[in-house]
């Protein structure tokens, strides 16, 4: 497992979550909402201050795997992020993330409704502990952006 914090992105149309790993690899925890306006910015902003070595940013895909609009958009947006912060972009299918988030707000009562914002933070959070559990088992999931 290599050491180094790891930044769990759930992007959607008008916010995005943001999750981050402890420098071990172990645990994600969440860490905000963004604005998708400014979300580049506060994102590179993020990354420096956390000294991230990889971000995790979900790929929406439907339920058979297949690719939808939210898809191209997910892999515009971490293409845009790894031009700005030159930092490794590993795209990883984040099905039912969202969804897991909600049962998990709801088992937990809150409302939904107005939990969206930490909707979209526990999501970037399943998201990115999808990926530390992968790596940890040495399987890298998902496509990258910038290793070589």
């Amino acid at each position: 497992m290599r050491s180094g914090v790891r930044i769990g992105v759930d992007v959607g149309k008008s916010r995005v979550g943001v999750a981050r790993s402890d420098s071990a690899g172990l645990m994600a925890v969440p860490v905000v909402t963004l604005s998708r306006a400014t979300a580049l910015d506060e994102l590179d902003v993020l990354a420096r201050d956390y000294d991230a070595i990889e971000f995790v940013v979900g790929l929406p895909t439907n339920l058979s795997g297949g690719e939808t609009p939210s898809t191209a958009d997910a892999r515009d947006f971490a293409k845009a992020l790894h031009e700005r912060t030159q930092i490794i972009v590993r795209l990883v299918d984040e099905r039912l993330t969202t969804v897991s988030a909600q049962s998990a707000l709801h088992a937990a009562s809150h409302d939904t409704r107005s939990s969206r914002a930490v909707i979209d933070q526990v999501a970037a959070t399943l998201l990115l502990d999808t990926a530390l559990d992968a790596e940890r088992a040495g399987n890298k999931l998902g496509e990258t952006l910038g290793e070589s």
